[in-house]
């Protein structure tokens, strides 16, 4: 009986991105040798974000009330629109601590083959901030890949109407990864060097 409940745990760890069934294992025996309030508080802290986490209402960061804490927060520079692909992003650069305007999340990417359209991403929300608030530059941080690029053409050319500038960030992070994964200095060097699209 103990097995099967292990092995059930050993399978849903095997879900998690970038988790195969060695470090599956692991973990498993880690979780069952650890003390059970912390056990309960890993428990509970997925819960609760399954149950409290939503989209900001206007940015689509991850937050748990209707607007996100960068988007109430005064201090900022609300004329800065950094445009990223998913909310993991906005973590990694604000470890750069080079940003201080706001953020507008996409919700992922361009990719017509998988049937991922203008459409299906936050892009109308994106043209109507634009329209609507005191932006005077969007700065394009997609993912320098085909797909992040492909989105960053599509944005700069559905914002040529209005009065805006567009700039895209430097080509600090290598071609064909994912800006979840760069450093902060990279991702500094991106931002500081960012051009005009």
């Amino acid at each position: 009986m103990a097995q099967g409940i292990i092995e059930n745990l050993i399978h849903e760890l095997t879900k998690l991105p970038g988790i195969g069934r060695k470090t599956a294992q692991r973990l498993a025996f880690f979780i069952l040798t650890m003390p059970e309030e912390s056990a309960k508080d890993i428990a509970k802290a997925i819960n609760d974000v399954k149950d409290k986490a939503r989209f900001c209402s206007r940015c689509f960061n991850i937050t748990d009330t209707e607007l996100c804490e960068i988007c109430r927060d005064e201090s900022r520079d609300k004329t800065k629109l950094c445009v990223i692909e998913e909310p993991s992003n906005i973590l990694v650069v604000e470890r750069s601590k080079t940003f201080n305007g706001l953020y507008h999340v996409l919700l992922g990417s361009i990719s017509p083959i998988d049937g991922i359209t203008p459409d299906k991403l936050k892009i109308a929300e994106l043209v109507e901030r634009v329209r609507l608030d005191s932006v005077s530059e969007v700065i394009i941080a997609t993912n320098p890949n085909t797909k992040g690029e492909m989105t960053a053409q599509y944005i700069k050319d559905i914002l040529k109407p209005f009065n805006v500038k567009v700039t895209r960030i430097a080509y600090g992070l290598p071609i064909g990864s994912d800006i979840e994964f760069a450093d902060e200095v990279t991702l500094s060097k991106a931002l500081e060097g960012r051009r005009e699209m």
